[in-house]
């Protein structure tokens, strides 16, 4: 089996720039098995898809292959259609039924509010000063619930997030798993306590009250509000750090339609989810590989977002790109459901930087966050000047 025991997703180099790694990866061989993360990992858009796209082959729900999955971890991210049904319509149904043009204006007052502040600074950092503060605000603003304190919530967040990683550092894994149940108390607190409006308002007055299908809401409320967080919190970053490197981008992004498709474009270009995984069901071919039944599958959106068959001219930022179903959320029914929400929350930053009589520029040296699954930034340091 074609094997590469040289690709480290959480090497400092490749934390940097992944993307002329995966690059080589996907020329030279373009699904291999990574020995260290025993699965297979797929670098081509169109190998990436087709497992995506076939939940009848490739398991999301690892109990289809005799796995065991714990309760806190049932939710509609674990679940392959048709059984996801249920729970993601729910949850979908009552996104849609929220004022997402207030809740992108709400941002974008809270944003204005933060620049005038932050523009009496020598240098702050984009990450904890913005990026966290106004993701965790949107987050709840759409549920409907009090925001928690920032500086705690980061860091349970920052937990879970990086105990995706377990496979590549088993010592993530059970801070990971404190972090998940002292985010599942505050959830439940939200269920108990008199609702108001929002997105939860919505699932509690429309869920089918049997047990069964409550876990599955309460975990999948959990999810979307740690997802829906990290999610922001690491494509604001990326998208600030991409338009610091590119000026005449942010100016360019004034017209309505090159802010819609750019919004789009910055996430292709340095997305914040890297990859996903799935269960093979049976033994399939892919790319030219056999996967044998119950072997694990890695699906790179990083790679596959900058595949030239795919992506003309990948490594340049093109606003205009269209069209542009790129990876950098997830694919189909398994997309992170908190992407309405972060696409808002990009609209908003751009909009504001771009009304805002203040420059927003590069300070200092900016640090990767040492995640794989998630790409995000540790700091990122920048100044508001005329």
């Amino acid at each position: 089996m074609p094997s590469l025991l040289t690709y480290d997703p959480l090497d400092p180099a490749t934390l940097a720039d992944p993307y002329p790694v995966l690059a080589a990866l996907r020329k030279n061989t373009p699904v291999f098995w990574h020995e260290g993360m025993q699965c297979w990992a797929m670098t081509r858009y169109a190998d990436c898809v087709a497992v995506l796209r076939d939940h009848g082959r490739f398991a999301r729900d690892r109990r289809r292959t005799g796995a065991a999955v714990p309760e806190p971890s049932l939710n509609v991210q674990s679940l392959d259609p048709p059984a996801q049904a249920p729970v993601r319509s729910l949850f979908m149904n009552a996104l849609h039924a929220q004022d997402l043009d207030a809740l992108q204006q709400r941002a974008r007052r809270q944003l204005t509010e933060r620049f005038d502040q932050l523009a009496d600074r020598a240098e702050f950092d984009v990450v904890a000063d913005v990026a966290a503060p106004l993701s965790l605000k949107v987050i709840s603003d759409l549920l409907g619930v009090d925001a928690p304190d920032v500086r705690s919530f980061a860091a349970i967040s920052d937990a879970i997030m990086r105990s995706m990683d377990g496979g590549l550092d088993p010592a993530v894994v059970e801070p990971g798993r404190i972090a998940r149940q002292e985010l599942s108390t505050l959830v439940q607190s939200w269920f108990d306590a008199s609702s108001r409006p929002g997105l939860l308002s919505h699932v509690q007055q429309h869920a089918d009250q049997s047990d069964d299908l409550d876990q599955y809401v309460r975990n999948t409320a959990r999810v979307m509000f740690q997802g829906g967080y990290s999610t922001m919190v690491a494509a604001i970053g990326n998208a600030v750090h991409t338009l610091l490197q590119h000026p005449p981008a942010l100016e360019a992004m004034r017209d309505p339609e090159l802010l819609r498709t750019g919004v789009d474009e910055l996430v292709r270009y340095d997305g914040p989810v890297q990859g996903t995984s799935r269960i093979a069901t049976e033994a399939c071919e892919i790319g030219g590989v056999t996967i044998g039944a119950g072997e694990t599958v890695l699906v790179l959106f990083a790679a596959a977002n900058h595949d030239p068959l795919r992506f003309p001219e990948p490594g340049r930022l093109l606003l205009d790109r269209s069209p542009n179903r790129h990876l950098g959320y997830g694919w189909g029914t398994h997309a992170c459901i908190g992407t309405v929400p972060a696409q808002a929350a990009l609209r908003a930053l751009v909009s504001t930087l771009l009304d805002h009589p203040a420059q927003l520029r590069a300070v200092g040296s900016a640090r990767r966050r040492r995640t794989a699954t998630m790409r995000a930034f540790e700091a990122l340091p920048a100044t508001l000047r005329p």
